[in-house]
C-alpha cells in the first residue's frame, strides 16, 4: 500500500512533424538521398512523478501543453517515446469524446464494447447495465446508434461506463465542460464518492476553481514539461500570475486617453507590508499611484475583482461610494482599504480604472491587471462569505 499507485519516470512523447503540401516523387527521392532526419515535435518531455493511492490530482495548463498526452500515456492509449509508466490496479478513463464508441452500434452495445476494452467481464457489464443507463439519463435513446448522439450524450454515456466499472484509477479529460448543469452536479457527486472511497483520480480541467476546491494536489504542465506541482491554490496562482497574465489569456487589457495615467499599483496587508497574499476577513489595501497630465475637474477612480474563472465578483468607484474626489493635476495617490476582505480561499484578479463621471471617457483602464490570492483557515465554502447571526427558539 506504501508503493505509488502511479509511477512516471522520464516520460516523453514525440510526434513526427509532417510537411505541408502534396508529396511528390522528387521530394521523396531527395529526402531519401539526403538522408534527412525527420523533425520531431515533443508533446511531452522528461516528466517524472509519483502519485500515492487515494490522491486526487488536477492537471492544469494552456491548450497544447501536453495535459491530454500525459493522461493518454498513463491510460496506455498512447505509446511513450521515452521513459515508462507503472500503474497498479484497474484504470478507467474518459479522455476523448466518443473514444471507443462504434458509431453504427447502439448505446447499449457500446456499453458492452467499452466494458470489454476496460477488461470488465460481459456478465458484470450486463449486471450493471441498468445503473449505467440511469446514470447517463439515456433510457429513451440507449438503443439508438450513437452516431445520432449529441456531444453531451456521448460524454454522459462514456462517463457512466467509466465510473460504474469501479476502477482503482480514474482519468478524465474535461468531462465537466460538455455536460449540462444537472449532469455536472451528478458527476461531481460521484467523484466525491470516489474520493471518500480512496480511489485515485487525475483529471484535466480548465475550471481552476473546481481544481482548487476538489483536488489534493495540482500539476502545472507547460510546453510539455511538468513545471510545478503542489497545493492547488499555490499552483493555480503561479499559473495565473506567471503565465496567463503575461500572454494575455485572461483578457488583460490596457486602454484609455492617458490624460490620467496609472503609473504604479501597490497592495498591502493590515501590517502595511507589500504583498499579493491576503487573509480572508483581514485587511487589503490598494494604492493607486497616478499622474494627471492635465487638470481633471471630476475624476472617478474605481476597481473590480474577478475570480480565477473570470466571474465578476464586485466593483465600485469613488462616485458610487459618494467620495468627494477633488480636481487632480500632476502626481498623486488614491488609496482603497477593504476591511474586512470577505473573499473566500482562492485566486483573484484586480482591475483598476480612472474615468469621467459619465464613463464616456476612459482616462486609463487596467483590466485583470493584478493577480492576488486569499487564504481562509475556516471551512467556509464559496468565493465570498456573508456575516451571519444564528438564533434558536
Amino acid at each position: 500500500m506504501s508503493e505509488p499507485i502511479i509511477q512516471v519516470k522520464q516520460l516523453g512523447k514525440a510526434y513526427r512533424a509532417q510537411t505541408v503540401g502534396v508529396p511528390t516523387l522528387y521530394k521523396t527521392v531527395s529526402r531519401w538521398l539526403q538522408r534527412r532526419q525527420v523533425e520531431r515535435f515533443w508533446a511531452l518531455r522528461d516528466v517524472s512523478f509519483a502519485v500515492k493511492r487515494g490522491a486526487t490530482i488536477g492537471v492544469i495548463g494552456p491548450n497544447g501543453s501536453g495535459k491530454s498526452s500525459l493522461l493518454g500515456l498513463i491510460a496506455g492509449t498512447i505509446t511513450p517515446t521515452t521513459g515508462q509508466v507503472t500503474t497498479r490496479g484497474r484504470i478507467s478513463s474518459l479522455l476523448e469524446l466518443g473514444a471507443g464508441f462504434h458509431p453504427e452500434m447502439s448505446g447499449r452495445e457500446n456499453v458492452v464494447l467499452n466494458g470489454s476494452i476496460l477488461g470488465i467481464p460481459r456478465e458484470d457489464v450486463r449486471r450493471r447495465m441498468d445503473h449505467i443507463i440511469a446514470f447517463a439519463g439515456l433510457e429513451e435513446f440507449i438503443d439508438m446508434p450513437v452516431k445520432h448522439y449529441s456531444s453531451g450524450m456521448y460524454v454522459r454515456l462514456g462517463f457512466a461506463v467509466a465510473v460504474e466499472t469501479d476502477p482503482d484509477i480514474l482519468l478524465t479529460d474535461e468531462v465537466l465542460a460538455v455536460g449540462d448543469v444537472a449532469f455536472q452536479e451528478k458527476c461531481m457527486e460521484r467523484l466525491h464518492d470516489f474520493k471518500r472511497r480512496g480511489k485515485t483520480m487525475l483529471f484535466v480541467s480548465h475550471s481552476l476553481e473546481t481544481v482548487q476546491q476538489f483536488c489534493d494536489e495540482a500539476f502545472l504542465i507547460l510546453k510539455g514539461q511538468l513545471v510545478e506541482r503542489g497545493p492547488p491554490k499555490n499552483v493555480i496562482f503561479s499559473y495565473l500570475k506567471d503565465y496567463m497574465l503575461k500572454i494575455g489569456k485572461l483578457e488583460v487589457e490596457e486602454f484609455g486617453t492617458r490624460q490620467v495615467e496609472i503609473r504604479d499599483i501597490q497592495t498591502r496587508n493590515e501590517q502595511g507590508a507589500a504583498t499579493t497574499t491576503f487573509k480572508s476577513g483581514g485587511v487589503m489595501s490598494v494604492e493607486i499611484h497616478y499622474e494627471a497630465h492635465e487638470r481633471i475637474e471630476h475624476p472617478v477612480f474605481g476597481f473590480g475583482i474577478k475570480s480565477a474563472n473570470g466571474v465578476h465578483i464586485c466593483g465600485t468607484n469613488t462616485a458610487i461610494e459618494a467620495y468627494p474626489m477633488p480636481p487632480i493635476e500632476g502626481r498623486g495617490t488614491v488609496a482603497i482599504r477593504i476591511d474586512p476582505l470577505r473573499l473566500g480561499d482562492g485566486s483573484y484578479f484586480l482591475s483598476l480604472a480612472c474615468h469621467a463621471p459619465d464613463h464616456k471617457t476612459q482616462y486609463h483602464r487596467l483590466e485583470d491587471w493584478l493577480a492576488f490570492s486569499v487564504t481562509d483557515e475556516t471551512e467556509r465554502a464559496g468565493v465570498v462569505y456573508l456575516d451571519t447571526a444564528w438564533s434558536h427558539h
